[in-house]
C-alpha cells in the first residue's frame, strides 16, 4: 500500500530564504498526524505545497501517490481541505452552499452536513455572514465531513474558536476516523488539544523534521532543573551550574542536551537522555548535577522546550 503523503528530498525557499533543504517524511492511512512548528518554519507553505497551490524548487511530493502539483480531479476529490481559517462563501445561505459543494464530491452525504448545522438551532436560509466564527466554523465542518474524504487536510483549525467549538470539533473528527481507515494531517496553535488526539507529532525546525508516536515522545523527551549557583567553590550548600556559565557553553558541552530555559535562579535542560547520562554529561563538563531534578511536563511544556521560546 502506498503512503497518503510521501515527500522525498524536499526543498523550498522565498527568494534567497530557504525554508527546507531536504525534507522527507511519509504518512501513512488510517492515523493523525500532528505537524508542530514555531511561526514562519513552514507549516502553512507545506500544506501549500501538497494541494499543489505551491510547487517545490525541487525533490518531489506525492499525495494518494500523485504528484502534488499535478493532482487529478479524482485525487482531489478524495482529499477535505481546511486552509487559513474557517472560509466561506458569505453570500450563500446554510442551504445554498450545500447545494454548490454537493456536485463536486461523488461521495456526498447531505446528511452528514445537515446533522452537523441542526446544532446551530438556524433555519436553512440563514445567510453565511450572518454567523459567528464558531457558527461558520461548523458549517465548514459539516461540509468537509460530508465529503466523506480519506485525508483531511487542517490548517490551524482553531483559528477563533472558544473551546466548546474546539471540543466539538474534535469530537467530529473522532466520529470521522471511526468510520474506515481515514487520515488526517493538521496543524494548531492550540497543543493541549492534541495531547489526547493525535497518533504522531512531527516537529518542523529550522528546515529540518523530526517524526515521532506521540506517545514515546512525551516518554523519552524530559526536562531536568538545576539550580544556578555563585561564583566559588562547590560545597554541601554551593552546588549546581556557576552563573557565570553561558547557555551556548553548556549546550557544547553537553551535547545531549536539546534545548535550556534560563530562569533567574535555575536552568530548564530538555533532552532525550536518560538522567543518568545526563548527570555523567554535566560531570564531564566540571557541573556538579547532585541536585538535579525531573519537572513534569505537559505536551505544550514539551513542544517550548523542543522548539525553544520566542526571543
Amino acid at each position: 500500500m502506498h503512503p497518503v503523503i510521501h515527500v522525498d528530498h524536499l526543498c523550498h525557499r522565498y527568494g534567497k530564504r530557504y525554508i527546507y533543504k531536504d525534507l522527507n517524511f511519509s504518512i501513512s492511512p488510517g492515523k493523525i498526524y500532528g505537524l508542530l512548528g514555531k511561526n514562519g518554519v513552514g507549516k502553512t507553505t507545506l500544506i501549500k505545497i501538497l494541494m499543489g497551490f505551491l510547487r517545490p524548487v525541487s525533490g518531489t511530493c506525492k499525495v494518494f501517490n500523485e504528484p502534488s502539483h499535478a493532482l487529478s480531479p479524482a485525487a482531489r476529490a478524495r482529499i477535505g481541505l481546511l486552509f487559513e481559517g474557517h472560509v466561506a462563501y458569505e453570500f450563500m445561505s446554510i442551504r445554498q452552499i450545500e447545494k454548490f459543494y454537493a456536485p463536486f464530491y461523488p461521495e456526498w452525504d447531505a446528511g452528514i452536513y445537515y446533522r452537523m448545522v441542526e446544532k446551530l438551532n438556524l433555519g436553512p436560509d440563514h445567510l453565511i455572514r450572518q454567523l459567528s466564527c464558531g457558527q461558520r466554523s461548523q458549517v465548514v465542518l459539516g461540509l468537509l465531513m460530508a465529503q466523506q474524504p480519506e485525508l483531511l487536510l487542517l490548517d490551524d483549525y482553531s483559528i477563533g474558536l472558544d473551546p466548546g467549538y474546539r471540543r466539538l470539533f474534535l469530537d467530529e473528527m473522532r466520529n470521522y476516523l471511526g468510520n474506515g481507515n481515514r487520515t488526517v494531517f493538521l496543524t494548531s496553535h492550540v497543543i493541549q488539544d492534541m495531547e489526547d488526539f493525535v497518533d504522531e507529532v512531527i516537529f518542523l525546525e529550522g528546515g529540518e523534521m523530526m517524526n515521532s508516536r506521540l506517545d514515546a515522545f512525551k516518554k523519552n523527551f524530559s526536562c531536568f532543573r538545576l539550580p544556578i549557583r555563585s561564583n566559588g567553590p562547590v560545597n554541601c550548600s554551593n552546588q549546581g551550574v556557576p552563573e557565570n556559565i553561558s547557555k551556548e557553553e553548556l549546550l557544547g558541552a553537553c551535547p545531549m542536551v536539546k534545548n535550556i530555559e534560563v530562569h533567574p535562579t535555575h536552568l530548564d535542560l530538555f533532552t532525550f537522555a536518560a538522567k543518568a547520562d545526563l548527570l555523567a554529561g554535566l560531570e564531564a563538563a566540571g557541573i556538579c548535577g547532585s541536585l538535579l531534578e525531573p519537572i513534569t511536563l505537559t505536551l505544550e511544556d514539551a513542544f517550548i522546550g523542543y522548539t525553544g521560546r520566542y526571543s
